[in-house]
């Protein structure tokens, strides 16, 4: 679960985020929405801790994320996985390279370890056949697809997705949403 409690963020005098108090359950995806221009990406970096708030309370399990030291939002951040608006993969590596890259951040897993990691995740996704692909070769769906990969192979407690069905036709977002759900239900996220 995570709690958000009165969090304001300012830019020079322009507040941004007015005092927003909220709870994001586990087990269920939360949904922000808005207009644009109103601080929902604002919003989604003060809970990754990209921004530091001007005031408020972002807790994570009980933890506040601006009371932990910094090996301490080292863990929490190998505990997050962020699908963003534009999949932000990785042009030069493969879809497996691109998925196995947090194992290779975060853990001290060997290299069997990761590649069945890896090779487990894309099964889950539904992506055949893409394992030594680049981004360039395949298609947006894909792409949202090994991005959403990436972002659980860690085995996250809490998954974060900035847009992750934009620029896609309707019926593959709809792939997209169904997937998000059914991984969030699955492994008790807070999405």
């Amino acid at each position: 679960m995570i709690e958000v409690k009165d969090l304001k963020k300012k830019f020079e005098e322009v507040e941004v985020l007015k005092g927003i108090t909220t709870t994001f359950d586990t087990g269920k995806v939360n949904l922000i929405i808005g207009q644009s221009g109103s601080g929902k990406t604002v919003f989604l970096k003060s809970l990754l801790n990209v921004y530091q708030p001007t005031s408020g309370e972002i807790l994570f399990d009980g933890r506040d994320i601006n009371k932990m030291s910094r090996d301490e939002k080292q863990i929490l951040r190998s505990e997050i996985g962020t699908v963003f608006q534009g999949s932000a993969l990785f042009d030069s590596m493969t879809v497996e390279e691109n998925v196995g890259f947090p194992l290779k951040m975060f853990t001290n897993k060997s290299a069997k370890e990761i590649k069945e990691r890896v090779d487990f995740v894309i099964d889950r996704v539904h992506l055949v056949n893409a394992h030594q692909k680049r981004p360039s070769e395949i298609s947006g769906g894909m792409q949202k697809r090994v991005a959403i990969a990436r972002a659980i192979v860690n085995n996250p407690k809490y998954l974060f997705c900035d847009e992750p069905n934009s620029g896609l036709d309707p019926k593959t977002a709809i792939v997209i949403d169904n997937l998000i759900q059914e991984i969030t239900k699955e492994y008790n996220i807070t999405t």
